[in-house]
């Protein structure tokens, strides 16, 4: 059986981090944030963890991380 292969566009948005969890970007942030109150904006410019549900599954898409 072949080796599964990296899914390129995913592993250019998620980073891993030491502890193994997945490091993620927010979403909403590409445009029309004028209309966005400064608390959102704020909120969005963090980084997020990927929520534990799909961490498996993200995980094997992408192997070499």
């Amino acid at each position: 059986m072949p080796k599964q292969k990296t899914h390129r566009g995913l592993a250019k948005r998620v980073k891993k981090t030491g502890t193994g969890k997945l490091k993620r970007s927010r979403a909403y942030r590409s445009h029309m944030m004028h209309s966005k109150t400064k608390k959102q904006r704020r909120q969005l410019a963090k980084s997020a963890l990927v929520h534990p549900s799909d961490q498996k599954r993200i995980k094997q898409m992408i192997t070499h991380l």
